[in-house]
């Protein structure tokens, strides 16, 4: 498994007690001389940390009073990042995920998005199936950015899907999803085992965090197997209006 660099260890530990609710909004952080201290480093190691924290929108610096957890932005969330793996195993059926591919490379210089989300570093590219009960259920085509989730890059994913492991392991704050309904290409039918043009849903998912992207994720879902249901109430409703 990938050791974490220094500073990388301290801004996770950090992270994790700002999303975990250890540390409140506007709590102050330990002072950089109590974090050099603490973990036995530089300046320069806690001062990357503290500098990728607030880069994720996470605390917030003022100069001569210290770090402090930064004031949460309101989001409202119409769908949430679904664990594929739960899902399939929460309706009794057995899941398993199959790795048809893993690289890392550069983005591609004529896709913005991919440009976007890999900041100054390389992406990792991944295929792979979701089978619900030894069926092919949805074929996913996945780029993570390498400079926001370094440790990625240890991972094999034998039988583990990326989404689930992102999610266990790398909060995020702020997800975009996009919905379609498709035909099938030849590719994507020949992974899924299903005619060309059959019908399919089509999900594509970017989240952050903070300012910083960590995943791209494209996901075609067999039509007649999976669908989408958000239930909410009306804004007025809710707010007793």
């Amino acid at each position: 498994m990938t050791t974490l660099p220094l500073h990388e260890r301290i801004r996770s530990e950090i992270e994790a007690a700002i999303l975990s609710g250890a540390l409140v909004p506007g709590a102050r952080l330990p002072t950089e001389h109590d974090l050099m201290r603490e973990y036995g480093c530089a300046r320069m190691t806690v001062n990357k940390a503290l500098s990728a924290l607030a880069a994720a929108g996470l605390i917030d610096r003022r100069k001569r009073a210290g770090s402090f957890v930064a004031r949460p932005k309101v989001h409202s969330m119409v769908l949430d990042v679904p664990d594929l793996e739960q899902e399939v195993v929460q309706r009794g059926q057995h899941y398993r995920f199959e790795l048809l591919g893993r690289e890392a490379k550069r983005p591609d210089a004529g896709s913005a998005v991919e440009v976007q989300l890999a900041g100054r570093g390389e992406l990792l590219a991944i295929e792979g199936v979701h089978h619900a009960d030894g069926v092919p259920l949805a074929h996913e085509t996945r780029f993570v950015s390498l400079s926001a989730v370094p440790e990625i890059a240890g991972q094999d994913f034998d039988g583990a899907s990326p989404g689930a492991w992102l999610l266990k392991h790398v909060p995020w704050t702020e997800a975009e999803t996009r919905i379609a309904a498709v035909a099938a290409d030849r590719a994507t039918a020949a992974r899924l085992k299903i005619p060309a043009a059959t019908a399919c849903l089509f999900v594509e998912r970017r989240t952050w965090r903070g300012n910083e992207g960590i995943t791209l994720v494209r996901q075609h879902f067999v039509g007649a197997a999976y669908d989408l249901i958000a239930r909410f109430g009306s804004a007025r409703s809710m707010a007793g209006g």
